[in-house]
């Protein structure tokens, strides 16, 4: 059992790993080993609150497919059990990202002392403007 949050437990049973060959540079070992691994998780197995999950979709992007399915490409490594848990890590930072509630903005009025301090800096600025360009009284 993987802990995401306080109130999300996923079970290590519901994420897929698949290994397959790598791109990339590696010279021949990319041609003889399959250390890529490939993890599917079926968000539709969470069970999640409404907010939480329309975070999801838009965390996760492209590696969620129509069906609610999180692919995650992991080749960084070398072999692979640090590809599977670096697959893993990956999706565990997905989910807790999406578990976490963005604090609304409360609109705020600035004081009358900034507004004065905004004017006076547009009067000082207009005073040397408008002394700018003044021909000669000949």
């Amino acid at each position: 059992m993987l802990r995401i949050s306080r109130d999300l437990v996923i079970d290590e049973d519901d994420i897929e790993i698949a290994f397959v060959r790598a791109s990339g540079p590696g010279g021949q070992n990319v041609n003889k080993v399959s250390t890529s691994a490939q993890l599917r998780f079926d968000t539709r197995k969470l069970t999640i609150p409404e907010d939480a999950a329309i975070r999801l979709a838009r965390i996760a992007g492209q590696r969620m497919t129509k069906d609610g399915v999180i692919v995650i490409h992991a080749q960084r490594f070398r072999t692979q059990e640090r590809n599977r848990q670096d697959a893993i890590d990956r999706l565990v930072e997905i989910l807790s990202e999406a578990m976490i509630r963005p604090t609304p903005r409360r609109a705020t009025r600035p004081t009358f002392a900034s507004k004065q301090r905004r004017l006076d800096g547009k009067k000082r600025r207009s005073d040397v403007k408008s002394k700018r360009g003044r021909g000669f009284d000949d």
